[in-house]
């Protein structure tokens, strides 16, 4: 299990075809890995990957061609967010995640909102399928990141032009410190990114899909 709340940015800085998938080469911030050990799970860009190998420039993982098929964003040299499994004894700073990535969404508006150095707005367009779990001031995870979501619309035909199939709008407004210790102020306009929805409310979902036992 995860938090959300991102450790460090990595860089993805090797990728080795392996059988159907891949294997990455991780390189981290110094003594990021100085407690880990192989087997532990360590979220990528919101992906829950299992530690393969450790050296001293980062860790290795091993990723299936399942997992490069539901995921963006782990196919590419470049940077990642990084979070170790929570403890039993941190802090909850985030919510609760699984970093099992749900679905796809894309950028369709991220700028500054107000004056410098206040937030940025940033804006995605999500598929049908994850709709039902967007909820206002609920809890979100872009790329790996625990975020809060400001407000959810129903997409309009504008939307749709730019990203198909999407069936709802939801924003979430980002403040300068997540921007500085994330990926998150590298995206742009069209950028896909992995989305997991709240865990809460995935299961509150499933309850209420099930019908009432017959009296």
């Amino acid at each position: 299990m995860f938090t959300g709340i991102i450790s460090a940015i990595g860089q993805i800085q090797t990728i080795t075809p392996q059988g159907d998938g891949l294997q990455l080469g991780i390189a981290t911030p110094p003594n990021y890995v100085d407690d880990v050990i192989v087997g532990d799970s360590i979220a990528i860009q919101g992906a829950c990957m299992t530690v393969t190998q450790v050296n001293q420039a980062g860790f290795i993982v091993d990723i299936s061609r399942e997992s490069l098929n539901k995921t963006v964003g782990l196919a590419t040299v470049g940077s990642v967010n990084l979070e170790k499994a929570l403890r039993l004894s941190d802090r909850l700073g985030g919510h609760i995640v699984s970093g099992h990535v749900d679905g796809f969404g894309r950028v369709i508006h991220f700028a500054e909102a107000g004056s410098k150095d206040t937030s940025w707005l940033l804006r995605i367009a999500a598929p049908a399928e994850l709709a039902q779990f967007l909820a206002y001031k609920g809890s979100i995870v872009v790329n790996g990141v625990s975020l809060t979501v400001n407000s959810v619309s129903e997409a309009t035909s504008a939307d749709l032009t730019e990203v198909k199939q999407a069936v709802c709008i939801f924003e979430i407004n980002i403040i300068p410190h997540t921007l500085q210790n994330t990926t998150l102020a590298a995206l742009k306009v069209g950028d896909q990114v992995n989305l997991e929805v709240d865990l809460i409310a995935r299961y509150v979902a499933r309850i209420l899909s099930q019908k009432s036992p017959s009296t």
